[in-house]
């Protein structure tokens, strides 16, 4: 009994020691901890801080540019640029000289900018120079997409991970634009630091829309790595379908082109407008960047203040019949093509050929009598010349129409009665009547011009068609009406008869305009233009010529200008320069609207053409929380189908999507980013 009593005393003394440890061990953890929490706290959460990374600003995705036909015109790229840390924790040299070889044969066949050897010298090199102050030797000398990164990370060597070969990448986003200089200068650029958005055009006036708006992470160090972990997710732009058409665009800028390098010019612009509408369907400016180079360089349609010249006799004429000042068949005596008007010699362009005589005041126009137009205007308005200006504004295209292009410029058209009235001269009248001393943009009149083939309404050129979210349309515009009636049905008729006879009579100034295939109405335009302190000069680097008007002649779908400045071959003419151009854009947009209703033709029986697949996003099924098949799909039909998943996307090539990143069918983890291969 007692040796029992022994034991027990004997046991708990053990347990009393051990009881004692635990509690002297957990009073060193307190008091450890309160020296950590106390005397090291803030060198502790100093280290911390440095592990963590709040607020981290997260950019959304800007939002694509569209044409109207729903092809990419501006879009947002991920590119990446690689590097490695030859001071990583993991490297090992007698690794890397295992596998330099055998990855050098695979970084040969995907960048062939080198060869095997000189990448195994490369990367040998890296590794000697190798240095804890320099941390990213540069692997490439290129920039690669998501699926080629995806490939390099495979390679021999690199698919160790990081920190066993020190591979990492800084992500690049650009803005590009897959059909390049089509319709540059209006879909616009945007700045280096991608942050700042838009600089000029599209991409600076829908700038907030395109832009979105950012989300926040926390920037954590796992591991010796920094990973991102989603606090606010971003909100992506919006997107914009302008009303670019990707065809009319292209015949547009390539007939501006040719003309341009056969006269030599030093710059053009063309602009083809649907007239119901009002949408820009083609809006093309080419500027002479060195000889034998043109390239888009600066928005003469919307921002070129210029005096407008022959085009805008049709106003005036408007004008005058409207208040029954003048009448088509008036009479008007233009001599031998010299007179002398307010004290300064006005000629017509055949003085040198006897002038035209005694005209009508519709051949007038039909022949572009600068004297002709002068004399029926001051012969009305000579004692009230402020009664022919508000006429003029009366049609309301002087207006500022608030153009979605930053910069436009606003016609200037002056009036008698304004606080510039004592620039006003004797000869301002009649000058003002055949397009001098006003300046007014090629857009302003050929808004003119596609509201005499609208029936009289005048309509805002339109640049974008609606606005998209997630694919779907959220806003549709609607034309924008300046003026119902610029001018009474009788004015408007004969006013049409004239464009139609300037191209269409033997001796119209329009005649190389005409066209077998549609027919064509117009008006011809050649200004001088003023060379600073000498004035107007004669020849041909001095002029600007034009030809604006619009067809089919008796039902109007569109409306086109063209201006070329500074010819340098040939003899300053808007009808033989400018009126060409217009009649190979008409020409070629009529065959291909001809061509493509096909309904109108019979079945081709002997040749049947074989049916084009096309995969639609109907077509597709979609699994809740799994990533889709877009295999096949075009790019806007793929990005809607995966956004519409939770995930994000970067595009490479163009066509139909040929590879995915993320295998169909895996489960989803929002916010992720899937690369897709086009081709």
């Amino acid at each position: 009994m007692q040796d029992k009593q022994s034991i027990n005393k004997k046991i708990l003394l053990y347990y009393s020691i051990v009881a004692v440890c635990i509690i002297l061990f957990a009073f060193l953890i307190f008091g450890k901890a309160c020296m950590t929490s106390f005397m090291d706290g803030s060198a502790w959460r100093k280290i911390s801080e440095k592990q963590i990374r709040p607020n981290v600003e997260v950019p959304a995705v800007r939002g694509d540019i569209y044409s109207v036909n729903d092809e990419l015109m501006a879009t947002t790229e991920s590119q990446f640029r690689l590097y490695i840390d030859f001071w990583a924790e993991g490297i090992k040299e007698d690794t890397l000289r295992k596998y330099v070889k055998p990855l050098s044969v695979e970084l040969s066949k995907m960048f062939p900018q080198r060869s095997a050897a000189e990448y195994e010298r490369h990367l040998m090199r890296g590794w000697s120079l190798r240095s804890p102050k320099n941390r990213e030797y540069r692997l490439l000398n290129q920039d690669i997409d998501y699926l080629q990164w995806k490939a390099v990370r495979r390679m021999p060597f690199f698919n160790k991970g990081a920190n066993k070969s020190g591979l990492y990448s800084k992500e690049l986003v650009k803005r590009t634009k897959p059909y390049g200089t089509l319709a540059s200068r209006t879909i616009g650029d945007i700045y280096g630091e991608f942050e700042k958005g838009g600089k000029n055009g599209l991409e600076l006036q829908y700038n907030t829309l395109l832009s979105g708006l950012p989300g926040t992470s926390t920037r954590r160090k796992v591991n010796g790595q920094w990973i991102n972990v989603l606090d606010e997710k971003p909100v992506d732009g919006k997107d914009i379908v302008s009303t670019i058409d990707i065809n009319i665009q292209d015949i547009t800028e390539k007939a501006l082109l040719n003309k341009l390098r056969e006269l030599d010019a030093e710059s053009g612009t063309a602009v083809v407008m649907e007239v119901a509408t009002g949408e820009v369907k083609a809006i093309t400016n080419m500027g002479r960047i060195r000889e034998g180079l043109w390239g888009e360089t600066k928005n003469y349609a919307v921002s070129d203040l210029s005096e407008p010249g022959s085009t805008f006799k049709v106003v005036s004429m408007m004008v005058a019949l409207e208040d029954g000042l003048v009448h088509p068949e008036d009479s008007v005596e233009t001599g031998n093509g010299v007179v002398h008007i307010a004290g300064h010699e006005l000629r017509d362009h055949n003085a040198n050929r006897g002038g035209y005589g005694t005209i009508t005041a519709a051949k007038s126009i039909r022949y572009s009598s600068n004297i002709g137009v002068a004399k029926l205007i001051l012969r009305a308005y000579g004692d009230n010349p402020g009664k022919y200006v508000d006429g003029i504004r009366k049609i309301g295209f002087h207006k500022d129409m608030k153009l979605e292009i930053p910069g436009y410029g606003i016609p200037r058209i002056r009036h008698p009665k304004d606080s510039t009235a004592h620039y006003w001269s004797r000869s301002t009248l009649p000058w003002m009547s055949f397009g001098y001393e006003t300046q007014i943009p090629p857009v302003y009149t050929l808004s003119f011009f596609n509201a005499i083939a609208n029936d009289g309404k005048l309509v805002k050129p339109v640049f974008v068609r609606e606005i998209r979210e997630n694919g779907h349309t959220i806003e549709k515009r609607k034309p924008q009406v300046i003026n119902d009636k610029i001018c009474s049905s009788s004015t408007l008729k004969a006013i049409r008869q004239m464009l139609d006879d300037v191209v269409n009579c033997p001796d119209g100034t329009g005649k190389p305009a005409r066209s077998d295939k549609v027919r064509i109405s117009g008006k011809t335009g050649t200004a001088q233009l003023s060379q600073g302190t000498a004035g107007y000069k004669a020849g041909g680097l001095s002029h600007q010529v034009s030809f604006c008007g619009f067809f089919p002649s008796d039902k109007p779908e569109y409306s086109i200008i063209v201006v070329i400045r500074k010819p340098r071959n040939g003899a300053p003419s808007g009808g033989l320069m400018c009126g060409a151009v217009f009649k190979t854009i008409a020409e070629e947009i009529y065959s291909k609207n001809i061509i493509s209703n096909a309904k109108a033709f019979p079945v081709d029986t002997i040749h049947p053409v074989e049916p084009v697949l096309k995969r639609n996003l109907d077509d597709i099924i979609v699994e809740s929380g799994q990533v889709p098949n877009v295999k096949g799909m075009g790019a806007k039909d793929a990005v809607f189908a995966m956004e519409s998943a939770g995930l994000r996307v970067n595009l490479a090539g163009r066509g139909s999507v040929v590879s995915q990143s993320i295998a169909p069918g895996t489960n989803v983890i929002k916010g992720q980013t899937v690369g897709l291969q086009l081709k």
